[in-house]
């Protein structure tokens, strides 16, 4: 095999919703304030007993499903999620026992908003190399237990959730070179740090540096994979911050493409709001099967990670 693609997807979200008028209630801040700075009308919030790996399992058990994959094929497990409380065994390793599978690899990684595609490129880069066939790249997050529900700039943020890809191998690549990077120096503009961890981040800071130097960088993905943006079918940006999204996804060039903007519905959910946004696309098949999306996300460590895949 020269290549890997993305079989199928599957998502999960818990089912309490918080509003805008339920933060309203909350915290000094009211449902206009929050759409004209965030974009955001909604977002899921899991249970106290909700954890990620619970959440995990669930999107993977539905992406296994949707590919017709049975469980003990499943070699590898990589969890994208900067929220596991549990540190052994990690949230992979508790996926894998929930889902029955059989010895698999299974290791967490953790880069926050961008975890998702840094994991969906090892599972391409360990299936490219031979050691694994097929994979299950999981983000998942319980954002909202790393908030301050007393501070409205980020509280009106977070959401929860999970979003799960089987990867495979295939004949020819559906998975393209991925363009991965950071800016160490400016490592410290978001934050989740001390015991119990907080979110805190300096959103004029990520804002101006997500709007200006984000888009260079996501036609550099689409450089890698030879596909001009105008070819895309759909752009999956890590969903941060409708405000965010909509600039970059202008100024990339995808002037075709479908533009996924769950951040209304849902939040940011950190590592898991790309596979969840994408799932929830190729869910109401919004984007023809085989067809280019660009996945980018960015965000903690400001860092960030893209590449193109073929649509399943």
């Amino acid at each position: 095999m020269t290549g890997s693609r993305v079989l199928a997807l599957g998502h999960y979200q818990p089912s309490r919703v918080l509003t805008n008028d339920d933060l309203a209630a909350m915290v000094e801040t009211d449902d206009a304030w929050i759409r004209s700075r965030v974009g955001i009308r909604t977002r899921h919030v899991a249970a106290p007993d909700e954890t990620v790996d619970a959440m995990a399992a669930a999107a993977a058990a539905k992406a296994l499903a949707a590919g017709g994959v049975a469980p003990a094929d499943v070699d590898l497990v990589l969890v994208a999620t900067c929220t596991a409380v549990d540190r052994s065994p990690n949230a992979a390793a508790r996926v894998a026992a929930r889902l029955g599978l059989g010895s698999p690899a299974t290791m967490d990684v953790n880069v926050v908003c961008s975890g998702f595609t840094h994991a969906l490129a090892l599972a391409d880069q360990a299936i490219r190399a031979g050691s694994a066939t097929t994979a299950l790249v999981i983000g998942a997050e319980k954002f909202t237990n790393v908030i301050d529900w007393t501070d409205r700039t980020t509280c009106v943020l977070a959401g929860d959730g999970a979003g799960a890809a089987v990867v495979t191998a295939a004949d020819e690549p559906e998975i393209g070179p991925v363009l991965w990077g950071s800016v160490p120096e400016m490592g410290g503009a978001v934050r989740i740090e001390g015991e119990p961890g907080r979110f805190s981040q300096e959103g004029q800071t990520v804002y101006r540096w997500a709007t200006t130097q984000l888009p260079a960088i996501a036609r550099q993905v689409c450089e890698r994979s030879g596909i001009a943006p105008a070819d895309l079918a759909g752009v999956v940006l890590h969903q941060a911050n409708l405000r965010i999204i909509e600039p970059v996804a202008e100024r990339l060039g995808a002037v075709n493409a479908v533009v996924a903007k769950d951040v209304v519905d849902s939040g940011n959910t950190s590592a898991a709001s790309v596979p969840l946004a994408l799932s929830k696309l190729v869910e109401r098949r919004e984007i023809p099967a085989g067809a280019p999306v660009l996945l980018f996300a960015f965000g903690g460590n400001l860092s960030y990670a893209g590449q193109i895949i073929r649509c399943p």
